[in-house]
């Protein structure tokens, strides 16, 4: 099991926890937790090695776009960078209740 930490700048916080997804084959689960304000601590677990550019560049990219801050976990077994984008945003729309998140 690989395990990686990242953190990014943030002004959309996590207003309640939120959990989406499944840890199964090709899926991943999200855990959000309200936390810090100003950044969004993320943890990933991922039983999949050599993708630590794609891990990077996709949460990158989502967290410049939608500037979520708390405290995510997130557990990989073998999902897509598509499917990690979708269970994001389902995450983003639990955690601060907005209805009309831009995909």
């Amino acid at each position: 099991m690989r395990t990686f930490e990242f953190e990014f700048p943030g002004d959309r916080p996590a207003t309640r926890r939120a959990h989406v997804g499944v840890v199964g084959s090709g899926d991943l689960e999200v855990l959000v937790v309200p936390g810090p304000t100003a950044a969004a601590t993320v943890q990933v677990r991922t039983s999949v090695d050599g993708f630590d550019d794609v891990w990077r560049n996709v949460l990158h990219r989502f967290f410049a776009r939608y500037r979520l801050t708390g405290t995510i976990e997130i557990n990989d077994f073998g999902a897509t960078p598509a499917m990690v984008s979708i269970r994001l945003l389902q995450a983003l729309d639990q955690a601060t209740g907005d209805q009309e998140v831009d995909a």
